[in-house]
């Protein structure tokens, strides 16, 4: 009976895990089909310009990040998988309208209500997960969950440059939206365990759960604390990289559009799934060794990404870009699995939508709602060659960030053992 018990509980986590992730890959590809038309809405009807093509990414993002803290209460109260169906079913139908807009004000409004589908999904979404997997293969489980967004994001280069090209930028909103009303449905019917499931005993919370104090108690923890600056740096460099990448390839390096938006799209989602698969499996592994093993390898890894990503950038011979594009992107994505694995290990079970509420926040409002558009500024003031070589300054901040937040988790645990031996 117990044995049958553990195969059921096995059987909805996996199914759990298949159907979130089959929602995150659906998530980044609405993000980023826009990427992948932004030709098109630069010389089209609408006659965009650099800056305002950025603001459909930040435009998005602000919507998002401003009302993840509403939803991180609310995942902390109550249910789980019902604010995710609604969100989800709100991005997915503003999506569709993105297709129908008719001027950059309407194009624009349509892309920040999408943020706040992807709001409720992305801030709740992770606890719910937590709670289905131990703390010993919950690295896998975010790695394989997250292994979902270079997938996503690549079909939303290769999908929406496809498209596009063969029936008009409208035409990639209205084929971006539909699954997702699918998946609604489906998701409002999975289990939603126990908080706290899978982690045996854990304290409580100095704040009530979904309290707005709890927020405080976050911002106090050094390691959760430097785990998030580190994220937003790394989330400004990808999110403004991700953006502007297929229009780089096209405008500097003299790729035809749809080579450019499809090309990227390959290297992101080989380099994605491989990276952030092993990135997850060496996180695990190295739980064996230390407890800091998630933070250590981020560290190291996106250290190791600065070089690479500056010579992607700088480099003039195609072979040596594309190679260097590819080891960048393998060596970032591994941080993938293991940065989102510390925010909610970091904190109690009661707090986990919180965490990853108030992390959304922060590293959108330093990320990637800004980098996009002061990409594009710069890109106006002198030449898009030039605005890119912020993104590897802002990689080796985040390295630095996370070797930071690694010895002050370490600092923590020490300090912590000392006195329950006292």
């Amino acid at each position: 009976m117990g044995q049958e018990h553990s195969r059921t509980l096995r059987r909805a986590s996996g199914i759990s895990l298949a159907v979130l992730a089959g929602i995150n890959l659906l998530n980044y590809l609405d993000r980023y089909v826009v990427s992948a038309v932004l030709p098109q809405l630069k010389s089209g009807p609408l006659r965009l310009d650099d800056f305002e093509l950025g603001t459909l990414m930040s435009g998005f993002l602000i919507v998002y990040m401003l009302a993840a803290p509403l939803f991180g209460r609310i995942g902390d109260r109550g249910s789980r998988t019902r604010p995710i169906a609604i969100g989800v079913f709100l991005w997915s139908l503003a999506t569709g309208l993105s297709g129908l807009a008719r001027s950059y004000l309407e194009l624009l409004g349509a892309r920040a209500a999408v943020g706040i589908g992807e709001a409720a999904y992305g801030t709740i979404a992770p606890s719910l997960l937590a709670d289905h997997f131990p703390l010993r293969t919950r690295g896998r489980a975010f790695a394989l969950f997250n292994m979902a967004i270079p997938v996503g994001a690549a079909l939303g280069y290769i999908v929406g440059g496809l498209v596009a090209a063969h029936y008009g930028w409208r035409a990639a909103f209205y084929v971006a939206g539909v699954p997702g009303l699918v998946l609604a449905v489906w998701v409002w019917r999975l289990p939603d365990p126990p908080r706290g499931a899978q982690d045996g005993a854990a304290a409580a919370p100095a704040a009530p759960a979904g309290s707005w104090g709890v927020y405080a108690r976050l911002l106090r923890n050094r390691a959760y604390r430097l785990t998030v600056l580190g994220y937003a740096a790394y989330t400004f460099a990808l999110g403004g990289m991700a953006f502007w990448m297929p229009t780089f390839l096209e405008r500097v390096r003299g790729v035809a559009a749809v080579s450019a938006t499809a090309g990227f799209g390959e290297i992101v989602v080989v380099t994605g799934f491989l990276g952030t698969f092993v990135g997850g499996w060496l996180g695990d592994y190295g739980l064996k060794y230390s407890a800091q093993a998630y933070l250590w390898l981020s560290g190291a890894v996106t250290a190791l990404a600065v070089p690479a990503t500056y010579l992607s950038l700088a480099a003039g011979t195609p072979w040596v870009f594309y190679g260097a594009l590819t080891v960048a992107q393998l060596l970032l994505f591994m941080s993938t699995g293991p940065i989102n694995t510390v925010i909610v290990n970091l904190v109690s079970p009661a707090e986990r939508a919180c965490a990853v509420a108030l992390s959304v926040f922060v590293i959108h409002a330093l990320g990637d709602v800004i980098s996009p558009s002061i990409i594009g500024g710069i890109s106006d003031a002198s030449s898009l060659g030039t605005a890119v070589m912020i993104v590897p300054l802002a990689v080796a901040v985040c390295a630095l960030l996370w070797l930071m937040a690694a010895r002050a988790d370490a600092a923590a645990q020490r300090a912590t053992n000392a006195l329950s031996m006292t």
